[in-house]
């Protein structure tokens, strides 16, 4: 749909098409997270009572409408003019959460102001300059964001040939609002920064260290494997984004609904496990539910609603996933989402 606007006559260079959808190296880990849903089938229960849905849940105890929130990405200014603000808007729109990224095109401050009473995290990089970073955390905090999402995959970017192949850089006009003025002086990158400016060094330790900084729920987003939910319990975070970064760091890993179980069965509920990669429809959605995710969160899907019509089409966007979850779930004989469980699926036989 994103083809009928006119991001590409704007930015004739960038080939929003292409660039959106690209992965790293060979983008086997970006196909996987949409093919890995298709192998999953449900065990639909019969005769019972859907005439009365109710699909609303809540994240570390804030309720919202149903469980699909837009995850962060960045340069949001490349789909629409007014960026992270419609974002922000079309999510308070629908009741659910917004992870704002830390490399928005609209300052933490516009983005608060968009949606007054919206639900909003804040994801996190981590930065060699430290005090770039805290002072993000601290901002976030004071402007009311309910969570720190700290971004775990990406101590070097990923090497994502399509965007070398399509020469992708910033446009010269378009900043990363947050980081204004933080490294001055420097070379940037085809990204609007540094290239050696995240912090590789960033372990589990730094988890005390952003405790330290904020009150606000920590939430770990690129885990994969049960070592490390079992880590992230340890250190005493509230919650995990089975996450591989849409497919853009490390190729060769795990569709993140397949890595979903693993996590959930670390974790021994512990802590809330949420889920993005490879969401495209509402039946993803209630597969994700089943496996034990709280919420899934959209990445591509909510650009490409900016994309189309801004706040309009990434509301779109959600109502489409909403309706088509809601009927997912009356089909599968669940009126609630606390009737959702593993025994509404199956794998295929190895």
């Amino acid at each position: 749909m994103y083809k009928e606007t006119s991001v590409s006559e704007t930015y004739p260079c960038l080939q929003f098409d292409r660039l959106d959808l690209s992965g790293a190296d060979d983008c086997s880990t970006r196909d996987e997270n949409i093919l890995a849903y298709k192998r999953i089938r449900f065990r639909p229960r019969m005769l019972r009572d859907v005439s009365m849905m109710d699909i609303r849940t809540k994240l570390l105890g804030t309720e919202i409408s149903f469980p699909v929130g837009i995850a962060p990405t960045g340069f949001h200014q490349l789909a629409w003019p007014d960026g992270e603000k419609s974002t922000a808007r079309a999510a308070a729109a629908m009741n659910t959460c917004y992870i704002a990224s830390t490399y928005s095109t609209c300052t933490l401050e516009e983005i608060a102001a968009a949606a007054p009473g919206g639900i909003r995290w804040f994801q996190l990089y981590i930065h060699r300059n430290r005090g770039v970073s805290q002072q993000l955390v601290q901002q976030a905090e004071a402007l009311g964001f309910q969570g720190l999402v700290l971004t775990a995959d990406l101590p070097y970017t990923g090497k994502r040939r399509d965007d070398i192949r399509n020469g992708f850089r910033l446009p010269p006009h378009m900043k990363l609002k947050n980081l204004e003025g933080a490294f001055e002086g420097d070379d940037c990158s085809e990204y609007g920064l540094p290239p050696n400016s995240l912090d590789p060094s960033v372990t589990w330790n730094d988890i005390y260290w952003l405790r330290s900084l904020t009150r606000l729920p920590i939430i770990i987003k690129g885990i994969l494997t049960k070592e490390d939910a079992e880590l992230a319990v340890r250190h005493g975070v509230q919650g995990i984004i089975v996450s591989n970064h849409g497919g853009r760091q490390l190729d060769g890993g795990p569709a993140t609904i397949d890595a979903l179980v693993e996590v959930v069965d670390a974790v021994q509920g512990k802590i809330e496990v949420y889920l993005d990669g490879g969401i495209r429809k509402g039946s993803d959605v209630l597969k994700a539910l089943a496996l034990g995710a709280k919420c899934v969160f959209i990445g591509r899907p909510a650009l490409w609603g900016l994309a189309y019509k801004g706040e309009e089409g990434l509301q779109d966007v959600l109502r489409i996933l909403q309706d088509e979850f809601r009927l997912s779930m009356a089909l599968a004989g669940c009126a609630s989402i606390s009737e959702i469980g593993r025994h509404l699926v199956q794998f295929p036989k190895l």
